[in-house]
């Protein structure tokens, strides 16, 4: 069990683009999720963004960097940024990753 909530309790249903960066020492790290009309802005949608959680097994990660994409004055996209401060936080980050992958058929290349 693995899922994106912007909302507790509501369960994102897009799958995101993730672009992952790391420092040379592996020490830091950032991942950036890309958003493409996903529900969370969806005119049915009544719950307010309060932040990006990252939810398995293990428990949760958040962030609250959170922006909007608007094209024409009409909600197109979400970007969230999650920063990893150590190797720690990077390898569970990977362990969400791997969980959330195999639940929504997600594929890995590198730059």
């Amino acid at each position: 069990m693995a899922k994106i909530q912007f909302s507790r309790g509501i369960d994102e249903d897009v799958v995101p683009e993730v672009r992952l960066t790391r420092s040379k020492s592996g020490e830091q790290g950032t991942a950036r999720f890309i958003f493409e009309n996903p529900k969370a802005l969806s005119s049915t949608s009544t719950e307010d963004i309060t932040g990006m959680y990252l939810i398995d097994d293990e428990g949760e990660l958040l962030t609250r960097e959170v922006n909007a994409k608007f094209i024409n004055g009409q909600p197109a996209g979400l970007e969230a940024l999650y920063i990893m401060k150590s190797s720690a936080e990077w390898d569970r980050f990977m362990r969400f990753m791997e969980r959330y992958s195999e639940a929504n058929g997600l594929g890995f290349s590198k730059a």
